[in-house]
């Protein structure tokens, strides 16, 4: 979570930002964006063989039907982050709470967990779209982690010394 809070408030991260809104913009200021997406794609692939090393030393044997389950990794992930809120690093923080809890909560109902998960998630998406983290950060104006750069405009008013001869 720090790796990539701290990535994102770097050159690397703007220049990240700079690709996602415009390639074309992106370019023309400098940004070597097949440079920066080679390195996006080479940690994300660094990370997601750690996670895989993982899933085996748990399940100490993997088969294709345990490492691509859409129940157990897909749909799970995406119901966090869109809950959570998309684009904030406490967004999956609070996705992964609120997960966990239900699940804790509601797992013995069997379909019904999965259904109560599904109407939870479009009601948030229908009543939230930024997620749960996103109305919190609105309303109260509270970032744990801002990633998101602004420009702040200074005005520096001068005196003006007139002087009379």
């Amino acid at each position: 979570m720090l790796l990539v809070f701290f990535w994102l408030r770097s050159r690397q991260g703007l220049a990240l930002t700079a690709i996602r809104d415009s390639e074309a913009a992106a370019g023309s200021i400098g940004i070597n964006q097949q440079r920066t997406k080679l390195a996006v794609y080479l940690i994300a692939a660094l990370i997601g063989g750690l996670v895989g090393a993982l899933v085996i030393l748990e399940k100490l044997r993997i088969t294709p039907a345990a490492g691509f389950s859409v129940t157990d990794w897909s749909a799970d992930v995406i119901f966090i982050v869109v809950i959570g809120g998309i684009g904030s690093v406490e967004g999956p923080i609070i996705g992964t709470l609120v997960f966990f809890i239900l699940r804790y909560f509601l797992a013995d109902y069997g379909a019904w967990y999965l259904v109560t998960l599904g109407l939870l998630a479009i009601g948030l998406m229908v009543g939230a779209p930024q997620g749960i983290w996103g109305f919190i950060a609105r309303g109260l104006e509270i970032h744990f982690f801002p990633i998101r750069r602004h420009v702040r405009l200074e005005v520096k008013q001068s005196k003006a010394v007139t002087s009379v001869q």
